[in-house]
């Protein structure tokens, strides 16, 4: 028999998004955060570059916006990008309040400000950060104070398997059935409001910058529970990932290019100049696609990009994490070029939400990476993520606090059933299937796609849907096999998108249509599911 919790509010996913929408819940209400792993194993840990704000005085929010709306290729919404814009300020404020510490500096007239960085798309210097290692300790400060807060339940290594629609109402959720995944046992988690902050899907590629648990989680159980998706096509890939046997998709922060970093080949020529007048400091799709445009060309194995004509103190200071990770691999970024490679990095599609972070289903949210609130657009510039992350959660916290007086505690939920089902000795199968499933998606829906490579992706998705469905429906869950689910569903959805797209815009790049279609207005690519998505 499962167990059955429950509290006014739960929250799928422990990073920037759900940590934050839980401390500023928390004093009103009760509030369960729940994540699959040890609670630092996410994005916002290893995200490097910083949070962007408008704080200088020869910036201007006007600026932030048209950039954000350059790099987003047309497809922004702008009254979702002023929203988001206005609201820099006092996220950083909040932050600090809570106890981050951002990295300062001295003017001449010796007084202490916060340092900004410029990082690609930006006009700007607007990069608040903590050297090459902001997602660390906007992480730490926000673990400690969800840790130390009474009214917030952390549950570590719990991963939800779906979520639970209310019997009168199947637009209506009212909690989630949990994997506890130490003790394997499933638990149903009853609450009046569900918010998914589980971030994005990019381990649905063989390379990418994310940590393993980004599998596209929340964007699936939504789906599956009827919510609809949208530009899902628009997948991010960095441009510099450290390539290196031992690296670990280590990400190069964006910031070394702020920074003067330039991008050269093997012999040390430069090449940007010939793509963007912009050179390095060109958005991201731009950058990414240049690099494998490069790669491909000439055969090589990855390109370069050298900040050594930095003075070393420089360097060292400005990028203490980054010098010390390549030191330890022999590469010394003082004097020697870094090798790089492009790598799957951001989901900019996700669940459609309104400006509150509202779904298509009563009392469900969602914030943050998982998200398309339409800030992004075809491109996210870099260093908006977080700021995503933190504006929606403010949002969604007053939009919870309204409505969750007139919601009443949930009743009793269906307990789990796995009367039917057995344990697996075959446990092989999805690690084969998700190895195969991350190879064709590289292969085929990366950074240049064409029709038949996306029928040729779409025809494996389905025979891999299939004997997915086979297996969750004869065995007992593992963690593995629900992310599997997860990302065959995800990987889909992307395909799908980018099938629907006639034009290149932003980060959809296809050889069958190169250019953006000029003849009718940019338009969204939005999915819709069945009301309940048969597993």
């Amino acid at each position: 028999m499962n167990q059955s919790e429950t509290y006014d509010v739960l929250i799928v996913g422990s990073g920037a998004a759900g940590l934050s929408l839980a401390l500023k819940l928390a004093d009103r209400v009760r509030v369960a955060v729940l994540s699959k792993c040890v609670i630092f194993e996410g994005s916002t840990y290893y995200a490097q570059g910083g949070i962007s704000a408008v704080l200088d005085a020869q910036d201007s929010l006007e600026s932030h916006i048209a950039d954000t709306l350059d790099a987003g290729a047309g497809l922004c919404d702008p009254d979702i990008v002023e929203l988001t814009v206005k609201h820099g300020k006092e996220s950083i404020d909040w932050l600090r309040h809570q106890g981050v510490a951002f990295t300062e500096e001295q003017t001449e007239t010796g007084e202490t400000q916060l340092h900004l960085n410029r990082e690609g798309g930006h006009s700007h210097r607007r990069i608040v950060h903590t050297a090459d290692a902001t997602g660390k300790a906007v992480s730490e400060i926000l673990i400690e104070r969800a840790r130390a807060h009474p009214n917030i339940k952390i549950y570590e290594h719990h991963n939800v398997i779906d979520l639970i629609l209310s019997k009168e109402s199947n637009d209506r959720v009212t909690g989630a059935y949990v994997l506890d995944i130490h003790s394997h046992r499933v638990k149903s988690i009853a609450a009046r409001a569900v918010a998914l902050a589980t971030g994005g899907a990019s381990k649905v590629y063989l390379y990418s910058t994310n940590p393993q648990i980004a599998t596209g989680d929340g964007i699936a159980l939504a789906w599956r529970a009827g919510c609809r998706v949208a530009n899902m096509e628009f997948m991010q890939f960095h441009p510099t990932c450290l390539y290196h046997p031992h690296g670990h998709s280590f990400l190069i922060s964006e910031a070394v290019r702020g920074e003067g970093g330039r991008l050269i080949l093997p012999d040390g020529t430069a090449f940007m100049h010939r793509y963007d007048p912009r050179q390095e400091l060109a958005p991201r799709d731009i950058v990414a696609r240049a690099i494998d445009h490069e790669m491909k060309k000439r055969g090589i194995d990855c390109v370069y990009l050298d900040i050594s004509h930095k003075p070393e103190a420089f360097v060292r200071e400005h990028f203490p994490n980054i010098y010390e990770r390549c030191l330890k691999l022999d590469i010394d970024i003082t004097k020697q070029p870094i090798p790089v490679v492009p790598a799957a990095h951001y989901t900019c599609g996700g669940i459609l939400t309104d400006r509150n972070a509202r779904t298509d289903l009563s009392n469900l949210y969602a914030v943050g990476e998982v998200a398309c609130t339409g800030l992004h657009g075809a491109n996210r510039m870099a260093s908006n993520s977080l700021l995503e992350c933190l504006v929606f959660a403010e949002r969604a916290c007053r939009d919870i606090l309204q409505i969750l007086p007139d919601i009443p505690e949930p009743s009793e939920v269906p307990e789990w059933d796995e009367s039917k089902v057995s344990g697996s000795d075959e446990e092989v199968v999805v690690s084969h299937n998700w190895s195969e499933l991350r190879h064709f998606m590289w292969d085929y829906v990366g950074i240049v796609r064409t029709d038949k490579r996306l029928s040729r992706a779409m025809r494996r998705i389905e025979l891999l849907k299939s004997e997915i469905a086979e297996y969750y429906s004869h065995f007992r869950v593992t963690s593995d096999l629900l992310e599997l689910r997860n990302l065959v569903i995800v990987a889909e959805l992307i395909v799908r998108c980018a099938q629907l797209r006639k034009e290149s815009r932003g980060l959809h790049y296809t050889l069958d249509y190169p250019e953006n279609d000029k003849s009718k207005p940019a338009v969204n690519t939005v999915l819709t599911p069945l009301k309940k998505v048969p597993d």
